[in-house]
């Protein structure tokens, strides 16, 4: 399989879910505020981290599992970001798709040009370090957000929400491929 047929799987499978919660739950994810879907993040890439750590679970999800929640969360906090606080909280689940739909697909092409220009490096990754940098990328979004949203010269929150998103992907792809 190439990287985008497995990115393209991976995806298909977390939106899936993510699809079929909707139509569980409607749009209950409408009320999070940027902080709370970061902190969503943090608290799935915290417990994998101690995962890794300690060697043992308690809790029925697995590292796979979190990392799909990972990237679910990852497009909320994006679709949020495109959405004005003041619109109506639920939305049908044929605009949810749509959306979801549009998010991967800014990021699969993020993906594809990240990887043309490092070659799929990411390959050779830890399964650590891409709980690692997703965390350090949550704390730069909660830096961003203490700053009322302003960078100098650095991006935005959307392009961190995009790099969580893509990590979730390389763990999944290698975690499918036996690596992890």
């Amino acid at each position: 399989m190439t990287t985008s047929e497995q990115y393209d799987k991976v995806i298909g499978g977390c939106q899936e879910t993510f699809i079929r919660k909707t139509s569980d739950y409607g749009t209950s994810w409408r009320v999070y505020r940027t902080i709370s879907v970061a902190d969503q993040i943090y608290i799935k890439a915290k417990r994998i981290r101690t995962i890794q750590e300690k060697k043992e679970q308690r809790i029925g999800d697995d590292i796979k599992s979190e990392f799909q929640g990972i990237l679910n969360y990852a497009v909320i906090g994006l679709i949020q970001l495109d959405i004005q606080n003041d619109e109506t909280e639920q939305l049908p689940v044929q605009e949810v798709n749509e959306r979801y739909s549009q998010k991967v697909l800014m990021a699969k092409k993020l993906m594809e040009d990240k990887n043309h220009d490092y070659g799929e490096a990411w390959r050779d990754m830890s399964q650590e370090s891409f709980v690692d940098l997703s965390l350090a990328k949550i704390l730069r979004i909660k830096q961003i957000l203490a700053n009322k949203g302003k960078t100098i010269a650095s991006e935005g929150i959307d392009a961190n929400f995009f790099d969580i998103l893509n990590y979730a992907v390389f763990a999944l792809i290698l975690i499918s491929e036996g690596k992890h």
